[in-house]
């Protein structure tokens, strides 16, 4: 089996990834699951750092990204959504939602939700929101 590592591929109202796996016992979906919420992670922590790069890292080459009533490719984002994204996620503090994990053959999906509170260019948000990425493994 090969390493795990996934890439971001979608985004729908903060981000989709996607995941391609063979055909998987129970401890596979198991050790699958723990990586897809690890991957997850470390594409909300990269914006929290600030860390274009790695963000990038995690978007598939194809990767469509979900925001804000449009739809972007991953070229797209990285100039237009993905600096503004990394403020945003700078600025104004996330409480996440533990992630929901399928995985089912040769794809995987994590869904959250999460409430939003802070300021952010002088104004006060509170919002509350969803996400679904949809994962595949690289290599």
């Amino acid at each position: 089996m090969p390493t795990l590592i996934q890439r971001v591929t979608c985004c729908c109202c903060a981000v989709f990834v996607l995941f391609a796996a063979a055909s998987v016992s129970a401890q596979s979906r198991a050790t699958d699951s723990t990586a897809v919420v690890a991957t997850i992670r470390a594409f909300h922590d990269a914006l929290g750092r600030g860390d274009s790069a790695a963000v990038l890292r995690l978007l598939a080459p194809d990767a469509v990204i979900l925001e804000s009533g449009d739809r972007e490719s991953r070229e797209e984002y990285r100039a237009h959504h993905l600096p503004a994204d990394i403020q945003f996620a700078r600025a104004v503090p996330s409480e996440r939602s533990a992630v929901q994990v399928t995985v089912l053959q040769g794809v995987a999906w994590g869904s959250s939700t999460s409430v939003t509170q802070g300021n952010f260019r002088d104004r006060a948000i509170n919002s509350a929101g969803a996400e679904l990425m949809v994962l595949s493994r690289a290599g």
